[in-house]
């Protein structure tokens, strides 16, 4: 029996993502969480690296997660998505409050040897190498995950404590079936940067696995979760760009 191929070579459709998880600080976790949005179980942080098709033409990006839950519900706070791709930044931050900045992207796999590397602002902020190890047989059950984004808009002339829109929580809650995993070993590096201050707000601390995962998404769910405290919230409302890394006027502090 001969099975046909998922994607034609040279066709970015089926390309695998690159999951990182390390574990972090929990203090310094808790920290760049916003009021009402409280660290998970474990001090973990979830990095993808991937390369998919939008609008007709490869995007390359990058994730930043840590594991955090709203109204009792578990789930990944995202910090910051850098893509190369300029249409999709401030659609979705308007949209949906996703907290997309521009980012060059490096990201490839020759035989079993993987790399990424992560470029903003002129400071490469996070290389990955690895060799592939192994693989791991699908459970071929679906798995839900969900993550929250914040949506907000400060008072149009920058008057204090005031907002044209609250902050509210985005609820994004994505069905998954895993086709193919694979392990990586490799090595992580977090470099210094005032753009992407990994090194400085979360420091990886133990690089608990990476994998090359191919999913097949079969639902996703964007929905308005509820307000959180404005007056709380405002010393979380001046970011990085479109990030959610603490900024200052939108700059790093």
């Amino acid at each position: 029996m001969t099975t046909a191929p998922t994607n034609r070579p040279g066709d970015i459709a089926g390309w695998p993502k690159l999951s990182l998880l390390y574990r972090s600080d929990p203090e310094m976790i808790a920290a760049l969480l916003p009021p009402g949005i409280v660290p998970g179980s474990k001090p973990h942080v979830q990095v993808g690296i991937y390369c998919v098709p939008v609008k007709g033409e490869p995007e390359y990006g990058v994730s930043t997660k840590v594991a955090a839950d709203f109204n009792g519900v578990q789930g990944w706070y995202s910090l910051g998505m850098g893509i190369d791709q300029e249409s999709a930044i401030f659609i979705s931050q308007e949209l949906n409050g996703q907290p997309k900045f521009p980012c060059s992207i490096t990201y490839f796999r020759l035989g079993d040897r993987v790399e990424a590397r992560c470029t903003h602002q002129g400071y490469t902020f996070l290389e990955f190498e690895g060799v592939v190890s192994g693989s791991v047989e699908p459970t071929g059950e679906d798995r839900t995950e969900h993550e929250w984004w914040t949506k907000y808009s400060r008072a149009v002339g920058g008057a204090e404590m005031e907002y044209d829109y609250p902050p509210h929580v985005v609820k994004v809650s994505t069905t998954s079936e895993f086709i193919h995993t694979e392990t990586i070993d490799g090595t992580l590096r977090l470099r210094d940067s005032p753009w992407d201050p990994y090194t400085e707000l979360l420091p990886n601390l133990e690089l608990l696995s990476a994998k090359l995962v191919t999913a097949h998404h079969k639902a996703r769910e964007i929905t308005n979760a509820g307000p959180l405290d404005p007056i709380a919230f405002w010393p979380h409302a001046d970011v990085i760009g479109g990030s959610r890394w603490p900024g200052d006027r939108g700059g790093p502090r």
